[in-house]
């Protein structure tokens, strides 16, 4: 299919290229260029640079980069993405794309070999390794060549100054590049499901508080609603620690909603960094739920399920979920059953207030792109990955290009094809869309492209749900300096899997009263307050930046 499509694509090469030109950088193509510097492949070869227009340069130049790939994606030289981009810009990419799975290992031997190509696309490269490489040289800071050759980037950093932030080492240099994809979805991604025709079936009102909510888990489970004869039902289940639909707004009814993936527990309020696994409002919910879990009301095998088992648990022949977190239906229940369950709106708390939490994820991220000392024309190479971060092309990139994932409305939006028929969307996006270094803003959706209809439907359930009571604050995506990546890589991987291990027990067996102070006191034994204080240490700089 994909061979069809670019020969399709290909046979209408003069069209696409005056569309490229045009989508990819109108601003670029109306200013001219000039002769200013040279570019070169090798010794024996000089191009002409041009600062500004299309193409980059008049004669064609040649940048090896490497880059991990989905398991699923084809060499990148064989996506129409990358054909038309060299097409217009006149720079081609010879692509050494590794398999994710292996990449860390092939990447850290070029770097400790000094085998280096000229970039690393979607690099992988840890804070860590933005620092040390940056540092030593290996690759080169981009802060003058993003001032002097990136027009996108730079109006980017101007809109969006925590951007900046995030890609900011603290030396003050720009290693590497962005992404960001604004959809504003994963700050929640915990909405609570209930099963609306059991409630309707027995005769119950949508709870709205604990107590109530109680009084309905107990009522499926003791009152048959699936009519099987069994007593199979499960009032809740949820992904324990999971980064999605777990328990942190449980914990919150208490008066501090958590962040518990993989049992991170970082919290910020009023900005102090608060580790919430050590708060009294967390001793307290830890034992209320364990009640539940006495009375079969909270799933026996919470704590260690995995996703395909609670997604199983969706599906079984006869329904058994009352109730369930997660971040779709869909996925858990199936399409089929789908219709059978509603969004529970947020329940009151012990205070008989609606608090939401916010999660720690960021839609930022900091190593799309590095550009090594080995590089010959890093001026060509910013304008070419500048390139990316054109609104409609980030888009591309993102998800995949005209032709095969979208065409244009009568405005010029990109609006998404129909997907021919058996081809899942998760799927045909790993073969068309690279990923990588892009940009796609909030206010990019509607108008230079159409949000996902999945996407969309999220963001109804959390404006009008959850965005109401969220709360403000978060720990943002921080660039730590090695001296604290030290303290943290040291101290945190064993604190995180003693409270893991310690919820879960607490959770299903209960003795958290018994065990509290010790609990807490082995905790600071084990640097907790140390942590604590380098992640204080960074929110404060970051908020000074």
């Amino acid at each position: 299919m994909l061979k069809s499509m670019k020969k399709r694509i290909k046979s209408n090469k003069k069209k696409v290229s005056m569309a490229l030109v045009l989508g990819l950088s109108a601003s670029l193509a109306m200013t001219g260029c000039s002769n200013n510097d040279s570019a070169k492949t090798d010794p024996s070869e000089k191009a002409v640079f041009n600062e500004t227009g299309l193409p980059i340069v008049d004669k064609e130049v040649t940048l090896h980069i490497v880059s991990p790939k989905a398991p699923l994606a084809p060499d990148y030289s064989e996506m129409v993405i990358f054909d038309r981009l060299q097409e217009a810009t006149n720079v081609k990419i010879k692509w050494n794309n590794i398999p994710g799975d292996g990449y860390q290992e092939k990447k850290n031997l070029m770097l400790a070999s000094g085998d280096l190509p000229d970039a690393f696309y979607a690099s992988g490269f840890s804070d860590h390794d933005l620092v040390q490489y940056g540092q030593n040289g290996t690759i080169i800071p981009l802060e003058e060549l993003i001032d002097k050759y990136a027009p996108n980037l730079k109006k980017l950093f101007e809109q969006r100054p925590d951007l900046k932030k995030v890609v900011t080492a603290p030396d003050g240099h720009i290693y590497s590049l962005p992404r960001a994809e604004e959809m504003d979805l994963i700050g929640m991604p915990n909405i609570m499901f209930i099963n609306k025709t059991w409630l309707e079936k027995l005769g119950l009102e949508m709870p709205t508080n604990l107590e109530e909510y109680h009084d309905v888990l107990k009522a499926f489970k003791e009152k048959d609603p699936n009519g099987n004869g069994k007593q199979d039902e499960i009032g809740l289940t949820f992904w324990y620690n999971g980064w999605c639909g777990n328990e942190g707004d449980l914990i919150g009814l208490f008066g501090l909603p958590d962040a518990p993936f993989e049992a991170d527990h970082r919290v910020v309020r009023d900005g102090k960094v608060i580790y919430a696994a050590i708060q009294p409002e967390f001793k307290e919910a830890i034992k209320y739920y364990n009640r539940w879990v006495k009375e079969g009301l909270i799933d026996p095998e919470v704590v260690t399920q995995k996703t395909e088992q609670l997604f199983a648990k969706g599906k079984t022949q006869d329904p058994i979920l009352g109730s369930f977190i997660w971040w779709e239906n869909t996925e858990v229940v199936g399409a089929d059953r789908v219709k059978d369950y509603v969004v529970m709106p947020p329940l009151k708390g012990k205070d008989g207030k609606i608090v939401i939490g916010r999660s720690n994820y960021s839609e930022y991220g900091r190593d799309a792109f590095v550009i090594t000392s080995a590089n010959k024309n890093p001026e060509v190479t910013m304008r070419w990955v500048d390139e990316l971060y054109e609104p409609k092309m980030s888009a591309q990139i993102n998800w995949g290009p005209i032709g095969e994932i979208y065409e244009e409305d009568a405005n010029g939006m990109l609006v998404n094809k129909e997907l021919p028929a058996g081809v899942a969307m998760g799927e045909l996006r790993q073969k068309v869309a690279p990923g990588g270094p892009f940009a796609v803003l909030k206010d990019h959706f509607g108008k230079v492209v159409d949000m996902e209809p999945r996407a969309k439907e999220r963001l109804q359930i959390l404006d009008q749900y959850y965005k109401p009571y969220m709360v403000q604050e978060n720990y943002p995506s921080i660039f730590f300096s090695p001296e604290e990546l030290e303290v943290i890589n040291t101290i945190e991987p064993e604190i995180k899997a003693f409270v893991k291990q310690k919820e879960a027990q607490w959770l299903v067996e209960g003795g958290i009263e018994k065990e509290w102070d010790a609990y807490v006191k082995q905790l600071n034994d084990m640097g907790l307050d140390k942590l604590m204080k380098v992640y204080q240490k960074g929110l404060d700089r970051y908020n000074k930046q």
